[in-house]
């Protein structure tokens, strides 16, 4: 048997590996939360004319319960999902859904007025439509030599 040099960090490696098996994306993005309540799934794409997010938020009831902020090119989604019925924590056995503040704030891939956004929320999806801003056109500007 052959020595090598001694790793004091290979069980660490051994349990990121085994880690990493067992949650191949990762164990963030089992719990996806912000600083401020829990995180939700949140889908970006593009399309010419405009910017669409659409996020899963089962459980909102009314639409004051939801706010949508577009400032310097980041999107925030925040609110509140309410619990619907009170149940006593003596006959609760299992809380897997949760209830109470939420936030998320992303970054836009191109630049937004915030101007004509809409939203539309359906069975539990939120879908935000936030319109590009139009680029102006560059002028080119003569430099004057002396």
């Amino acid at each position: 048997m052959g020595l090598g040099p001694y790793n004091p960090l290979r069980h660490f490696e051994a349990m990121r590996r085994e880690i990493d098996r067992f949650f191949p994306d990762g164990v963030s993005s089992l719990f996806n939360k912000s600083e401020s309540g829990i995180g939700f799934p949140l889908d970006l794409h593009e399309t010419e004319h405009e910017i669409v997010a659409v996020c899963s938020l089962p459980g909102i009831e009314n639409k004051e319960d939801i706010r949508i902020d577009v400032s310097n090119n980041t999107l925030t989604v925040s609110g509140i999902v309410q619990r619907s019925n009170e149940i006593k924590e003596d006959q609760l056995h299992r809380q897997e859904r949760y209830y109470g503040r939420f936030q998320r704030s992303v970054s836009l891939p191109a630049s937004v007025s915030p101007e004509g956004v809409h939203a539309k929320y359906k069975n539990g999806v939120l879908e935000i439509h936030i319109p590009k801003q139009k680029e102006e056109p560059r002028t080119r500007i003569d430099v004057e030599f002396q």
